[in-house]
């Protein structure tokens, strides 16, 4: 299997934006940033076929296009400062981000595709390897590598998670794109305000030296990317709502298969979201909710934990659209919370799939401006990172999601082929969804866990039906 050591540096330089930033000169952290400190750097990147030119002219046209787009996102081109009274600030500094070039030439897009399991060579793929969100203190808060690959180019972007979560992440890593492929003005501009209720006046106070990442990272894993096709997933959707409803099945399903993927974790894009009806006893549980249920039971029965022990599953939720008054779509920073899921392992096994899903769609359902806010003021209240990790054995951590725009980024040659992402914040029980290639409302989970458990997860004959091959 290709090793991460067989990637080799070619160059590595500083880039700078193009234009010095003058509007905004720093943005103070927030209860939704400073968690996030103590978490390893946001590691996700796009697998792509080999440029109708030279890798020369590549690099060069990369190297500009990021100079303008950091224009664009003067805070990413900063560093991290704690002022005297103990707020940490992103200095709009321009000092710049770092652009690494490197090669594996020996590696092609069939061999690092076709593994059942996702091989070590694309932790080679990005830069900064287990550096904790609180260096960006001293070290920059982006690193672009691109690395040329016999008959491919993969382009790994590697940012601050106290400074992005994945919306804010992806609307950079799309405008980087954007501008790469020739558009003289970008599409979604963020947002920098502060004046909303994640800005506060509470302290997160640090020990000498700053924090220390919460997992141990050193415990054996495997990985796999999980592949579900539109009609998998609402089969699962119907098995899910199957106590919920009282039509016949035929029904339920024709009326999911006209259903919009784009309801996720109680998100729309425009239609009537039955998540957001509160108070319509029969709303119905999405197909997100769906299969992470089918997933919480069967790593859960994989997991062979005994009945008494009680499981978690946390799932993280864009709160832009949460609050009241909304916040921008593209409000930069993070906008996120966790929302944990609690079980008797028993209990969820013993039941139908509906038992787990009801209870994860009640808790992104309540998940409103009111919980929200009493969130951020439990938070205030007492000041803590993020605590990522399994320390029990019996947890699972949803992150990412199959609404992010990732296969939106197309440098200038077509879409990419794939998205994978690097070491960053993984452990046992680590899930990152991914939207599917062919798009459709398919969805891909990139699953993180011991070697045991996922063996036994390949064994578990009630979600794999459901699993289907990456075309």
């Amino acid at each position: 299997m290709p090793s991460s050591s067989n990637t080799t540096i070619v160059s590595r330089c500083t880039i700078h934006p193009d234009q010095k930033s003058s509007t905004i000169k720093t943005l103070k952290l927030s209860v939704s940033d400073l968690p996030m400190l103590s978490c390893q750097y946001i590691q996700k990147g796009v697998l792509l076929t080999y440029p109708p030119y030279s890798i020369n002219d590549l690099i060069t046209s990369l190297k500009h296009s990021l100079s303008v787009a950091l224009s664009h996102f003067p805070a990413l081109a900063g560093r991290l400062q704690t002022d005297p009274t103990g707020h940490v600030h992103i200095v709009c500094n321009d000092a710049g981000v770092d652009f690494i070039q490197a090669k594996a030439r020996h590696l092609s897009i069939h061999t690092i595709l076709s593994p059942t399991h996702v091989p070590e060579c694309f932790k080679g793929f990005f830069a900064m390897d287990k550096t904790l969100s609180y260096s960006g203190h001293s070290k920059p808060l982006v690193a672009v590598q691109v690395t040329e690959l016999k008959d491919g180019i993969f382009i790994g972007c590697t940012v601050n998670h106290a400074v992005t979560d994945g919306t804010s992440f992806w609307n950079f890593f799309n405008t980087f794109a954007e501008i790469c492929k020739g558009s003289k003005k970008i599409s979604k501009s963020p947002d920098f305000s502060r004046n909303t209720m994640l800005n506060s006046p509470a302290v997160l106070k640090f020990p000498p030296g700053g924090p220390k990442v919460t997992f141990s990272g050193d415990e054996p894993l495997r990985e796999r990317i999980f592949h579900f096709s539109r009609d998998a997933i609402l089969k699962l959707k119907l098995r899910a709502n199957n106590s919920s409803f009282r039509s016949n099945s035929a029904e339920i399903f024709g009326k999911l298969s006209n259903d919009s993927w784009k309801i996720v974790n109680g998100e729309s894009n425009g239609k009537v979201d039955p998540l957001s009806l509160k108070n319509n006893k029969t709303a119905e549980i999405s197909s997100f909710q769906s299969l992470c249920a089918q997933l919480w039971r069967s790593v859960t029965r994989a997991r062979k934990l005994s009945p008494s022990k009680m499981t978690t599953f946390r799932m993280a939720v864009n709160c832009r659209h949460r609050l009241e008054p909304r916040l921008n779509p593209y409000y930069f920073g993070n906008a996120i919370q966790s929302i944990p899921t609690v079980a008797l392992a028993g209990k969820l096994l013993s039941k139908d799939l509906n038992f787990g899903a009801d209870l994860l769609h009640k808790n992104v359902v309540a998940h409103g401006d009111g919980t929200v806010r009493k969130g951020i003021a439990d938070w205030e209240k007492e000041p803590r990172l993020f605590p990522l990790g399994n320390l029990d054995g019996a947890s699972i951590t949803m992150g990412s999601s199959p609404r992010f725009p990732m296969y939106d980024n197309d440098f200038g040659w077509g879409r990419p082929l794939a998205v994978r992402s690097g070491r960053a914040n993984k452990f046992d029980g680590k899930i990152s969804a991914f939207p599917g290639r062919d798009g459709n409302g398919s969805v891909d989970l990139e699953v993180v866990l011991s070697p045991d458990t996922m063996t036994g997860l390949e064994s578990d004959d009630e979600f794999m039906q459901y699993v289907s091959e990456i075309v």
